[in-house]
């Protein structure tokens, strides 16, 4: 199986949908299905369940996802160190799922005038690692969220967000102004899977040990409450789809947007990161 192939199958299968991982790998969707297909057949099984109106997971699919995920983590690490080797310039820099936030747009643009010679790799990571794969060497900063176990860890903060709550339009409460997390007691929630930062974790579920579907992705979020009635927590201000909707909570602390990098690391380029993505946050 070509690495390619296995960023093209983990894309749908987070994505749950051709069109929108197409989107996401900046390729048209017809040889993204021809893509999937033909990996359908070197397995020997299909991988998707195709419906009108999207995709699920098989059993062999799942089995293949959770490979696939550490297959990719694995050619990760080989390339930092590689690079490393060759002495390549290069800044590695994780985000959690808020690639559209013109925040992150401001910085882009400004590094750029800043260090044009200096060679920027994104490492997008799914919502079980707030920290981006910091931890495990495959980034040198992260963009993410806090809180999280920030031991060995530095951490600047960017901006706070108001939270809200994720709802399907057709909801009852989903017409209402503002609600309080003791409206949502008797909801089923989103979870995280075990081994997920206690801390993170603990935040996204207001506090409360919670029962309901385990997520990885932030689509994975949506439609869980898209089919399943499922509410969860989100920064206000994202887009999201016309099926759902999302109101704001009152009594619920703000989301810090935040850059972590490990403790003592004196990277001169990291330090310069760190000044202008102050500055671009904060506008």
């Amino acid at each position: 199986m070509e690495l390619r192939t296995l960023r093209y199958f983990v894309a749908v299968a987070e994505e749950l949908h051709f069109g929108r991982a197409a989107a996401r790998l900046h390729m048209s969707q017809p040889p993204l299905s021809r893509a999937i297909k033909q990996l359908e057949a070197e397995v020997g099984a299909l991988l998707f369940a195709r419906s009108p109106v999207g995709v699920t997971l098989t059993p062999v699919g799942t089995v293949l996802l959770d490979e696939a995920r550490a297959l990719l983590d694995h050619a990760e690490r080989v390339q930092v160190r590689v690079r490393a080797a060759a002495g390549v310039t290069t800044l590695t820099v994780g985000i959690l799922g808020d690639g559209t936030d013109p925040g992150m747009s401001r910085l882009a643009a400004a590094y750029r005038r800043r260090h044009p010679g200096i060679e920027i790799r994104v490492r997008d990571t799914d919502l079980t690692d707030p920290t981006c794969g910091l931890r495990a060497g495959l980034v040198d900063i992260a963009l993410t969220r806090a809180p999280f176990d920030e031991t060995a860890l530095t951490v600047r903060a960017l901006r706070t967000d108001p939270v809200g709550v994720v709802l399907r339009a057709d909801d009852p409460l989903a017409r209402r102004d503002r609600l309080r997390l003791a409206e949502l007691s008797d909801r089923p929630w989103f979870r995280f899977p075990q081994g997920t930062d206690p801390g993170w974790q603990s935040y996204w579920n207001a506090g409360r040990p919670r029962e309901g579907p385990v997520v990885r992705a932030v689509q994975e979020c949506l439609q869980a409450v898209l089919w399943n009635g499922t509410v969860g927590l989100a920064p206000l201000g994202h887009d999201l789809p016309a099926e759902l909707a999302v109101v704001p909570l009152i009594d619920m602390p703000p989301s810090r947007v935040v850059a972590v990098w490990n403790e003592g690391d004196t990277n001169p380029l990291i330090r310069s990161f760190i000044e202008i993505a102050t500055a671009a946050y904060r506008r």
